[in-house]
C-alpha cells in the first residue's frame, strides 16, 4: 500500500462507520423512548456528599425525559465495521475487545441506572466499577504483553526502555483503568466526551498511520466515524447521552491503542483535557477530605466553569480546541521522539 491507499482505507472505514451510526441511531432512539431508557440525574458524590450546584446546574435537562446509553449505537457501528473489514489478530484485535470489555461494564452500570430502584437506582457503586475494568484492564495487559510478546515502554528521545512482562501488563492495565475513568467523568457536557475523544483517536491514528500499522489506523478511523455521528446529534441540546456505555469503551480502546503505538507516555499529553478535568475531581476531593474545603465551586472543572457563568457550548468548544492543540504536540513528540 502507499500512503495514499492506506488513508483512503481508513477514511473509507470512518465513512463507513458514520454512515451505520446514522442510520442506528433512529432504531436506538425509537426504542429508548418505548422502553424509557432515562437517565436518573446524580443525587450525591464519590465520598456520598449532597450535590445541590450540580442538580441546579443541570435541573433544565432533567425536567423531560432524557435517554442515555446511546453509546450501544457506537458499540454496534464499530464492532461490525471492524468485524467485517479490518479485523487482525496482531493491529485490532485487542482494541476491539478492549473497546468491547469496557463497553460492558458500561453497559451493567447503564442498566442498574435506568431500570433500578432506591439506593440501588444510581448504578454500580465505585468500587465495583473499578474493579471490573480493573480485571478488563489487567486480562487484556496479559495479552499484550505474554500472548503479543511486547515487553518495552518507548519513552520520547530516549527510545525503547525494557521494563518486563509484568510491568508491562500493569502499565497495560493502568493505562485502561485511567483512561476509561477520564473519560467517563469528563461526560458531563453535551458533545465534550465525543469530541474530546475524537480528536485523541484522530492523533494516535495519525501515528500508527505513520508507524505502519494502518489495521490500527482504520480502527482509531472507525471510532472517530461513530464520533462523528454521535456528536451530530450531541452538540448542545443534546438529544441523548452516551452513557457509561459509550464513555468506558472509547476510554478503555483509548488506553489499548495508546499501548499497541507504544505511546503511553504521550497519553497525558494528547488527552491532557481528560488528565485535567479528572484531576480536578480527585484535588477536590483531597481537599474536602482532609481541609474540609472545596477548591472549585463544583468538580470536575467544566462544572467549576459552568457555575461560573460560562455557556455548555463555549466550554465545549473551548476544551475541544485546547485538545486539538494538544493532539497536535502529541503527534509532533511523537515524530521527534521516536515513536514515528
Amino acid at each position: 500500500m502507499s500512503i495514499n491507499d492506506e488513508v483512503f482505507y481508513g477514511l473509507l472505514l470512518a465513512l463507513a462507520s458514520f454512515l451505520f451510526s446514522m442510520v442506528l441511531t433512529p432504531f436506538y432512539t425509537h426504542f429508548a423512548y418505548k422502553y424509557k431508557f432515562w437517565k436518573k440525574q446524580k443525587q450525591t458524590t464519590v465520598d456520598g456528599k449532597d450535590l445541590p450546584i450540580m442538580r441546579k446546574l443541570h435541573a433544565h435537562k432533567f425536567k423531560h425525559v432524557f435517554p442515555t446509553m446511546a453509546g450501544l449505537v457506537g458499540v454496534v457501528s464499530v464492532t461490525i465495521v471492524t468485524w467485517l473489514f479490518n479485523l487482525d489478530r496482531g493491529q485490532t484485535w485487542l482494541p476491539l475487545v478492549g473497546f468491547l470489555g469496557g463497553a460492558l461494564v458500561g453497559v451493567i452500570d447503564d442498566v442498574i441506572n435506568i431500570f433500578g430502584t432506591g439506593r440501588g437506582a444510581a448504578g454500580l457503586r465505585g468500587p465495583v466499577k473499578f474493579f471490573l475494568i480493573t480485571m478488563v484492564g489487567l486480562a487484556l495487559g496479559w495479552f499484550f504483553a505474554f500472548k503479543l510478546g511486547w515487553t518495552a515502554i518507548e519513552v520520547p528521545f530516549i527510545g525503547n526502555i525494557q521494563v518486563g512482562t509484568i510491568i508491562t501488563m500493569l502499565i497495560f492495565s493502568f493505562a485502561v483503568v485511567a483512561t476509561s475513568n477520564a473519560v467517563n467523568i469528563s461526560d458531563g457536557l453535551d458533545g465534550l466526551s465525543g469530541g474530546l475523544s475524537m480528536i485523541a483517536y484522530g492523533a494516535f491514528g495519525i501515528i500508527a498511520l505513520f508507524q505502519g500499522n494502518v489495521m490500527l489506523f482504520g480502527f482509531c478511523m472507525t471510532v472517530v466515524g461513530w464520533l462523528l455521528s454521535y456528536v451530530w446529534f450531541n452538540v448542545p441540546p443534546a438529544r441523548f447521552m452516551m452513557g457509561d456505555t459509550g464513555s468506558f469503551a472509547l476510554g478503555a480502546g483509548l488506553g489499548v491503542v495508546s499501548m499497541m503505538t507504544n505511546s503511553f507516555l504521550l497519553l497525558p499529553i494528547i488527552g491532557l483535557p481528560f488528565v485535567v478535568d479528572t484531576g480536578s475531581s480527585l484535588i477536590q476531593l483531597f481537599s474536602k477530605k482532609f481541609f474540609h474545603r472545596k477548591i472549585f465551586i463544583s468538580a470536575p472543572l467544566h462544572h467549576h466553569l459552568e457555575a461560573k457563568g460560562w455557556g455548555e457550548a463555549k466550554i465545549v468548544m473551548r476544551f475541544w480546541i485546547i485538545a486539538g492543540v494538544c493532539a497536535i504536540l502529541g503527534i509532533f513528540l511523537a515524530s521527534t521522539g521516536g515513536a514515528i
